[in-house]
């Protein structure tokens, strides 16, 4: 099973728990069904997953060929067919000309300005058991959950270096980072940072409703892969396993009246094409129907996490991930795009010239280990790792490289009232 190469170390677990995860991994029908909500989970009346569901089972990306390519390329407007036929292979040949235009479209609606931000890890706890993610439950790896004043401890030193916006992130474990958790981080996070992002489990609109009272701007949610049957082999435990409610966190966080809303596809879980295609239209078929919100993409690879070094993306080089990016630009020109620290220098420096409009600094996806970092110390008691960044340098460092570049640095661009 293609599953078997995302597997991690079990050292650590106890014989009932070891042989619970050894069940789910080689008989399917011990799990329950990715496609049914399960308790407490909220469902909203949209048409947006069978759209988006439809469109790319029916993606045959060989058919296309280089005068379709040339022929989307031509258009003014991008539209559907178009940026089907930019993602194909048909169009690598074309990908000087394709980052040509995408480099008019970001310079068109973004100048030459590129937003910098952090993420801050504030608890690495998690029920779910996906068997690619550093953090799954049955990974051996140090847990770890900050107090309020470690909290702010880590927030001061982030915000000290220059930073105005934050992403919170937490694992996926509604026991250990409940949303009360959650949102008196926000509110802290507020007292510091212009800007506020999330990067959690996804909740009902209610919740989204009160952590945005709490502070938060905007939620970005992982998909993984928009692939139901790939899904249900990497998701085998855990709230996580329920494919609709995964998808429709956005758009509840809509309803709970967040300000923006992020997505992606993790590359190289499944078909990375048919997954670029996915990301895209569950933007565009929410900002038809929510045109006042904010939207972003961004494109992760895979990374080495503790207990398996050896996994790596799936056929997706960077070329590739740059046709992505630039097929994202063409199509959805007015949607930001993020290129995080999972990515080489060489090539964050690259596409922030071409495509990207937001990228990472200073960057730790461990939890409570800022305040060391920027100190020059040992991680001492930090917790563990979700996984390896590639591009590990400073909020200072980053931003005087950009300025290097010949565009702008911009920490905020925001006024309250």
């Amino acid at each position: 099973m293609m599953q078997n190469q995302f597997l991690v170390d079990s050292a650590g677990l106890n014989e009932k728990a070891l042989e619970r995860k050894h069940r789910l991994e080689q008989d399917a029908s011990s799990r329950t069904s990715h496609m049914e909500y399960m308790e407490g989970m909220e469902r909203i009346s949209s048409d947006i997953l069978e759209k988006v569901t439809e469109a790319m089972t029916g993606y045959d990306y060989e058919r296309y060929t280089t005068a379709d390519v040339k022929r989307a390329l031509s258009h003014d407007t991008c539209s559907v067919e178009d940026f089907k036929a930019l993602l194909s292979p048909a169009a690598q040949p074309c990908l000087e000309e394709m980052a040509q235009r995408a480099k008019r479209e970001t310079s068109r609606h973004f100048g030459n300005t590129v937003y910098l931000f952090t993420p801050l890890y504030i608890a690495n706890y998690c029920e779910n058991y996906c068997v690619y993610c550093g953090f799954n439950c049955y990974n051996d790896i140090v847990r770890r959950k900050l107090s309020t004043e470690e909290m702010e401890r880590e927030m001061k030193v982030i915000a000290d270096s220059g930073i105005e916006e934050i992403l919170l992130l937490t694992g996926e474990s509604r026991h250990m980072s409940d949303v009360h958790y959650i949102g008196e981080a926000c509110k802290l996070a507020r007292t510091y940072f212009r800007n506020v992002g999330l990067e959690i489990y996804p909740v009902n609109s209610e919740d989204y409703r009160y952590l945005h009272a709490c502070g938060a701007d905007y939620v970005t949610v992982f998909q993984e892969t928009y692939d139901s049957e790939r899904y249900e082999t990497l998701h085998l435990q855990g709230r996580k396993r329920v494919y609709p409610y995964r998808f429709e966190a956005q758009e509840r966080a809509i309803l709970g009246g967040m300000r923006g809303v992020g997505f992606s596809a993790l590359l190289g879980l499944a078909d990375f094409r048919k997954d670029a295609l996915a990301s895209a239209l569950h933007v565009y078929y929410l900002q038809r129907k929510y045109p006042y919100v904010e939207y972003s993409l961004s494109c992760p690879r895979l990374r080495p996490i503790i207990n398996n070094d050896g996994i790596r993306p799936l056929d997706v080089h960077e070329t590739q991930l740059c046709q992505v990016l630039c097929a994202y630009r063409i199509f959805l020109p007015y949607v930001g795009i993020t290129v995080s620290s999972r990515e080489q220098k060489h090539f964050r420096d690259g596409i922030i010239k071409i495509a990207a409009t937001k990228v990472s600094a200073g960057v730790s996806t461990g939890i409570g280990d800022h305040e060391s970092k920027y100190n020059g110390e040992e991680k001492g008691d930090a917790g563990d790792e979700q996984f390896e960044i590639a591009d590990p340098r400073s909020f200072a460092a980053m931003y005087q490289d950009i300025a290097d570049e010949g565009l702008q640095p911009v920490v905020n661009d925001y006024v309250y009232v």
